[in-house]
C-alpha cells in the first residue's frame, strides 16, 4: 500500500486558513488545504505516493483545483503529479525556494491567460493560393482534362507546392496577428498544437487585468480586419498555465 503525502496543485500568496471547498485529485474526497511559511503557501491535497497516469480525468482535476485557487490569488501552477511526502516537506521546500516563490508571484500579479486560435476559411484561402501563384494555376489547369492514372505525379507535385505556399501564407498572417495583440499583453508562447492544415496559431497570451480592454479591442480590430479570410477562437481569465509550471524538488 503506497504511503500518504501531499499533492502540491501550486503556490500562492496568503491564503493562511483558508478553504476552496474542491475536492483534490484521485477522487477520494480530500479538500484542498494550505500550507504556509511566512507570506506564501502551497495549496495540498492528502494523496497516496503513487504516479498518477496523464489521463484526461486526472489532468482536469489538477487544472481544476489550480483555478478555484486562482479565483481569489495569483498562483504559480506545479507540474502535474508533484507530491511530497509529508506537511514538513513542504514547508522545507516553501523555505527553501521563498525568494524565488516571491520573485514570480510578484511577475504573475494581476495577469490572465488568454487563449488565440486563428484558422483560415477553406474555400477563401485556396482561391487565394491559385490567385497569387501563377505557376500552380498553369498545372493545374494543364492537367485538367487528362485521366486521373496520368495525372497522378503531376498532382503530387501540385499538393506539395500548395502546401509550401499555405505554410508561407500562414507565417505571414501568424506574425501580423502576434504583432497586433503583443502591444497588449505581457507575454506570449505560440504552441505546436496545430489542429488541421489550415490553423494558423494556437497561442496563450499573458495580459495584465488593466489591460484586458486593450487586449480586447485589439482582437477585436484582428476579426474585423480578416473577418472574411479568418476564423478566430478567443478564450481568457485562466491561470498562466502556459507561462509557469513549477518543477519542484520534492527530496
Amino acid at each position: 500500500m503506497a504511503r500518504e503525502g501531499k499533492y502540491i496543485y501550486c503556490i500562492t500568496e496568503g491564503a493562511e486558513g483558508e478553504r476552496f471547498g474542491l475536492q483534490g485529485i484521485g477522487d477520494r474526497g480530500n479538500e484542498l488545504t494550505p500550507i504556509s511559511y511566512r507570506d506564501i503557501a502551497a495549496i495540498v491535497s492528502d494523496s497516496p505516493v503513487m504516479r498518477y497516469p496523464v489521463s484526461r480525468e486526472n489532468s482536469l482535476a489538477h487544472e481544476r483545483a489550480i483555478e478555484a485557487v486562482f479565483n481569489r490569488h495569483t498562483v504559480l501552477p506545479a507540474r502535474f503529479c508533484t507530491i511530497a511526502e509529508n506537511e514538513a516537506r513542504v514547508r522545507t521546500i516553501l523555505e527553501r525556494e521563498y525568494d524565488d516563490f516571491r520573485a514570480l508571484l510578484k511577475k504573475m500579479r494581476h495577469k490572465v491567460e488568454v487563449g488565440v486560435k486563428a484558422v483560415f476559411h477553406e474555400t477563401l484561402i485556396y482561391q487565394e493560393i491559385l490567385e497569387e501563384h501563377d505557376e500552380i494555376k498553369r498545372r493545374k489547369e494543364a492537367i485538367a482534362s487528362l485521366p486521373p492514372q496520368k495525372a497522378h505525379w503531376q498532382l503530387v507535385e501540385i499538393g506539395r507546392m500548395v502546401e509550401e505556399a499555405l505554410k508561407a501564407a500562414k507565417d505571414r498572417v501568424r506574425e501580423e496577428i502576434v504583432d497586433a495583440l503583443k502591444q497588449a499583453c505581457c507575454d506570449f508562447r505560440l504552441t505546436h498544437r496545430l489542429l488541421g492544415e489550415r490553423m494558423i496559431m494556437n497561442a496563450a497570451f499573458l495580459v495584465d487585468r488593466d489591460r484586458e480592454a486593450a487586449f480586447n479591442r485589439a482582437m477585436n480590430g484582428l476579426a474585423e480586419r480578416y473577418r472574411e479570410r479568418i476564423a478566430f477562437k478567443y478564450v481568457g481569465g485562466f491561470p498562466p498555465f502556459n507561462f509557469v509550471c513549477l518543477i519542484i524538488n520534492v527530496a
